[in-house]
């Protein structure tokens, strides 16, 4: 399996980023970071990452799946009203493939149009439930929600919801 780990240029969630790499190496899962910047990408508690590739350059058929980090960079960024990503993430959808949401980037999934009619993991902030209801998906307060190829995670603590993820992708 082959994943795209996307971070936002600055201000992601490093916790996210360090628990996605850690369980995805421990399980023997591909992945390159993604980001829209080619230079060093910041946490928001100070971590640094270089992209293994430009989001601009992925392609969509390379790839099993991707995780979108959360944190306040994709606020601060705007991806969620960056197009070409959405159409990326309506790829992996339309394919059949994982796209993983966490926390605040569930609203990026949501905007993309892929939630309708499904059960998503909804972060507690008034902006993230706004748009699951918006865009037709149906919240829940679990930590992660699997509806199809969808993967929501709304938790601070990603172990247990990552220890899911796995089992669902078969690679516990």
């Amino acid at each position: 399996m082959r994943f795209l780990v996307f971070i936002a240029p600055n201000n992601f969630r490093d916790e996210t980023v360090s628990m996605l790499k850690m369980f995805f190496d421990k399980w023997g899962i591909r992945y390159q970071l993604t980001s829209y910047s080619t230079k060093d990408c910041i946490g928001n508690h100070g971590a640094v990452y270089k992209p293994d590739i430009n989001t601009n350059k992925a392609r969509v058929s390379d790839y099993d799946g991707i995780v979108i980090a959360d944190g306040p960079g994709l606020d601060e960024y705007k991806i969620y009203e960056y197009r070409p990503f959405l159409d990326m993430l309506l790829q992996f959808n339309q394919s059949g493939k994982i796209v993983g949401a966490i926390n605040n980037a569930i609203r990026i999934a949501a905007r993309a149009n892929i939630i309708t009619n499904k059960k998503v993991a909804t972060p507690k902030d008034p902006e993230s439930l706004r748009q699951v209801q918006l865009f037709h998906g149906v919240p829940t307060d679990k930590d992660i929600e699997i509806a199809n190829n969808l993967i929501t995670i709304s938790s601070d603590n990603l172990e247990q919801p990552m220890q899911e993820l796995l089992q669902q992708l078969g690679a516990i």
